[in-house]
């Protein structure tokens, strides 16, 4: 079996997405949850998705290093740690030291290093990361306001995390196959390898290159690679039909431009950021009693921003993100008494506050709605409901809009 420990939850259903695309059966186990046996006996692959990404040093490593634990309890053989396909992270860590720590534990002398999500626009070449045709130093993320990603050379970036050397293997070796790739993977002596990949058909042959090896890194597109072990037998079904809604907690520019696009057919309210600091508990009991009353057949949206002018980091001293997630993660609790049965959420930090507040210990994954986001089911208070964690950046401008198909 292939254990996946993915660094946030929006991650972990990204990678089980390209898990369920190459043909495996897989779950996404939310931190502490439990898998039956009745249920892992059907599995050929466990995400365990936990919350590292931004995470103190110590508690992401203690954290990855307890996942492994139970990874390795379920049966794991193989390991891939899942992180962002921006590598995102701060110089001290946490990438590095989480793989120093796997290293150790699963006494591997070598992992390779590979973002690249081409289907997203995220690729590496000449061991530098690209975010369509800007270097990662040139992007949004240059300014993201938890880890800004001002390198965009992935060796130099993991350097800094690490004391072990970090080597680079550059795309011409790629394209000349599997058999050579691997033959200069074995001659290395670096701890670490960043491997360039352009295109799917280099995640396949760095995939089958490193078949054999007990721990590999990267974002999800390495996935696409990892052959499942026969034909999905596809048992996943939609919960009994309902109510859908959206709750965008994140403000990158695709949201907000999937929030502009819907906003033309559907009834769309933003987060009163003043009210949200002052009272999340009663922001919430509004905005779901708003939901409630828009039209049946509507899909209703909350948003955090509409555009960005309406981005605020900070009011008087007190950061924002925490309140609206707050409120956010408190209206999905209101609304699944209000009879939505569907929700899409969009943006990682509020994808993992709502999937704490509702208390969720098991995705079942389903269809692929875009690369890297997918529906899948859950039981709340032994409820099925369903839900599509969507990374900000991620889906076409049209993706609120068309979620929804998948469930008809």
């Amino acid at each position: 079996m292939l254990g996946i420990i993915a660094d946030d939850f929006t991650g972990a259903t990204d990678v089980a997405t390209m898990l369920r695309r190459s043909k495996h059966q897989v779950a996404v186990v939310i931190e502490d949850g439990d898998l039956p046996a009745e249920q892992l006996s059907r599995l050929d692959a466990v995400v365990i998705a936990l919350k590292t990404r931004t995470a103190p040093l110590d508690e992401a490593v203690t954290s990855s290093r307890n996942a492994l634990q139970r990874l390795r309890a379920w049966g794991a053989t193989r390991y891939y740690v899942k992180y962002c396909s921006t590598f995102d992270s701060t110089p001290r860590g946490n990438i590095g030291p989480i793989l120093d720590a796997l290293c150790n534990d699963l006494g591997v002398t070598r992992c390779i290093a590979v973002p690249s999500l081409p289907a997203n626009g995220r690729t590496v070449y000449q061991g530098h990361l690209f975010v369509g045709s800007e270097l990662l130093e040139d992007s949004s993320m240059r300014d993201h306001p938890l880890t800004p990603m001002t390198e965009s050379k992935v060796a130099s970036l993991l350097q800094a995390q690490s004391t072990h050397p970090v080597g680079e293997i550059s795309l011409p070796t790629v394209r000349q196959g599997p058999a050579r790739l691997r033959q200069v993977l074995a001659a290395s002596t670096d701890r670490y390898v960043v491997i360039d990949a352009i295109d799917d058909t280099d995640l396949r042959t760095i995939a089958a290159a490193t078949a054999g090896d007990t721990l590999v890194s990267g974002g999800s597109g390495l996935a696409l690679g990892m052959s499942g072990p026969g034909t999905l037998n596809d048992s996943w079904t939609p919960p009994p039909s309902g109510r859908g809604a959206i709750l965008c907690g994140s403000v990158s520019r695709a949201s907000l431009a999937q929030v502009a696009h819907v906003s033309k057919t559907q009834p769309v309210r933003q987060v009163d950021i003043s009210t949200a600091l002052a009272d999340p508990e009663g922001t919430a009991v509004r905005l779901a009693l708003w939901v409630s009353d828009q039209p049946a057949g509507s899909t209703p949206v909350i948003c955090a921003a509409r555009s960005l002018r309406d981005v605020r980091q900070h009011v008087d001293g007190t950061e924002v993100a925490p309140a609206v997630e707050q409120v956010m993660a408190l209206l999905a609790r209101k609304l699944l008494t209000h009879g939505i049965t569907a929700l899409v959420v969009a943006g990682g930090e509020t994808s993992g506050a709502v999937v704490r507040e509702l208390g969720i210990g098991v995705l079942h994954i389903g269809p692929e709605l875009a690369p890297g986001v997918c529906w899948s089911t859950a039981e709340v208070e032994k409820r099925p409901i369903a839900l599509a964690l969507k990374s900000g950046n991620f889906g076409h401008e049209d993706f609120f809009s068309t979620a929804w198909e998948s469930l008809a």
